[in-house]
């Protein structure tokens, strides 16, 4: 079996960008949060739960809305043929963190209920899911920083277990200002998606760790 990678997505640093071609940029201070949000405009996005999102879900769930930009795979493939496979380092680390701030001074003991909404990487993904109609394999998996192997060798069991014909897989990771997301659209060669990216880019750990140094270092 031979996979491609039919698209890819990379944000970092103010740059959205797909297939290695900067599509929108965010000027000024690094903030992140202004730029999730000029992000979210720039790309005509309507998805009003997104402002209920915590910081790390909404950078996921923009990815892969800008990755399926004007695609419907859902008219490509069934549902619940098609997966969505994340690896993440923070986890929800910054909104727990504000949680045990809230609670810290048993004086002063005002805990958020917002803390608690949209706050998982489960829900990261089960969003971009239910937009997306996705209803395949849905993983978010933990790591250090940016694994290839990982992410390789998840994805490919996927489809060998024929689970799933399509398949986003990557790195979404976010922490105060520090953000960087990496997604990649797979499919098997000769698939419904076959000419997308205009050439076959074969889906291996080389490959993956290739694209991942080109478009995390843009700006250094």
């Amino acid at each position: 079996m031979q996979l491609t990678i039919r698209k890819y997505i990379s944000i970092s640093k103010g740059r959205v960008a797909v297939n290695g071609k900067e599509v929108f940029l965010h000027e000024g201070e690094e903030v992140y949060r202004k730029f999730i949000r000029a992000a979210y405009k720039h790309f005509n996005t309507d998805y009003p739960k997104f402002f209920k999102m915590d910081p790390l879900s909404k950078l996921g769930f923009m990815s892969v809305e800008i990755l399926l930009k004007g695609l419907e795979l859902s008219t490509h493939y069934e549902p619940d043929r098609i997966g969505l496979i994340l690896t993440n380092a923070s986890s929800s680390l910054e909104v727990d963190e504000k949680h045990q701030e809230s609670i810290r001074d048993r004086d002063n003991y005002f805990p958020s209920p917002s803390n608690f909404v949209y706050t998982l990487p489960n829900i990261m993904a089960g969003e971009a899911a239910i937009r997306h109609v996705f209803r395949g394999e849905n993983t978010v998996l933990i790591s250090k920083d940016f694994d290839v192997g990982l992410i390789h060798d998840i994805t490919k069991l996927a489809f060998e277990t024929s689970s799933i014909d399509c398949c986003i897989c990557g790195w979404t990771e976010q922490y105060g200002n520090k953000y960087e997301s990496l997604l990649f659209l797979i499919e098997q060669s000769g698939g419904h998606l076959d000419g997308l990216s205009g050439e076959d880019v074969i889906f291996e750990p080389s490959k993956l760790q290739e694209i991942y140094k080109q478009e995390t270092e843009w700006k250094n």
